[in-house]
């Protein structure tokens, strides 16, 4: 991948692996490994939950559907610390077609909080803002026959997916209209909400999407920190570069 030279630190910030994504192909380990030869610094990932396609069966027990659930972080995470890749935790939580990426919790605070399970947006915001984390909505101008309806909650995000590879990406085969990514940077700007960017991969056959940082983040902790404190960053769909406004570069 072609990266800038200010902003040599490329993460993925929306992945799925097969272990816990029903839509995905591959395994976390497959995933991480795919993405370090691409030259990704990090990625994040963001299997699906209980309420979107997931793989694990609903039915389980809270804590063994957790523990089932974070196998496909688990084995991306043990493939990044054999080839140096920064693998984080999070998921894609699904709220009746609507979706919000989770980022910042882990998987002991999940089990400790059975009540994200029936949570509404509201709840799930309040319960991970307890937790440290953060609430991004994804692609919230997807139209899909699984999106029943656009619905938007901008008291109830940290922030939106302004940029999201599988709509303006040439190798994408899905929700391709890049008119869904305009209406999210110009929602976010109306209701002063930062951008974030990620491929919403499901296969080992990369579109390079991400946000780069001009310094490797040290944790997930520190990735959010840095959105917080409008850290310099940068976004793309593996194609084009925009500034952390959502502006082409």
């Amino acid at each position: 991948m072609e990266l800038l030279k200010d902003y040599p630190y490329l993460y993925e910030t929306h992945l799925h692996t097969s272990q816990s994504s029903a839509c995905a192909r591959y395994t976390g380990a497959q995933m991480a490994k795919a993405c370090k030869e691409a030259g990704y610094t990090g990625i994040i990932v963001t299997d699906h939950n209980w309420g979107g396609n997931t793989a694990v069966n609903r039915r389980m027990p809270w804590k063994l559907w957790v523990e089932e659930f974070a196998k496909g972080y688990e084995d991306a995470a043990k493939m990044g610390r054999r080839i140096g890749l920064d693998v984080f935790f999070g998921y894609e939580a699904g709220y009746r077609g609507t979706e919000f990426l989770i980022f910042g919790l882990d998987k002991e605070f999940m089990l400790g909080h059975p009540a994200l399970k029936t949570a509404t947006v509201q709840e799930q915001f309040r319960l991970v803002q307890e937790g440290g984390g953060m609430v991004i909505h994804a692609h919230p101008f997807r139209e899909e026959s699984y999106i029943p309806e656009i619905r938007l909650y901008p008291g109830y995000v940290d922030g939106v997916e302004g940029i999201n590879a599988t709509h303006s990406n040439p190798k994408s085969t899905a929700h391709n209209d890049p008119a869904f990514d305009a209406k999210a940077v110009a929602y976010a700007r109306e209701h002063g909400l930062f951008l974030t960017a990620g491929s919403d991969i499901h296969s080992t056959d990369l579109f390079g999407g991400g946000m780069a940082f001009r310094r490797r983040m040290k944790s997930i902790q520190d990735l959010i920190s840095a959105l917080r404190s409008g850290e310099d960053y940068v976004l793309t769909d593996g194609v084009v570069w925009y500034r952390k406004d959502g502006e082409r570069m």
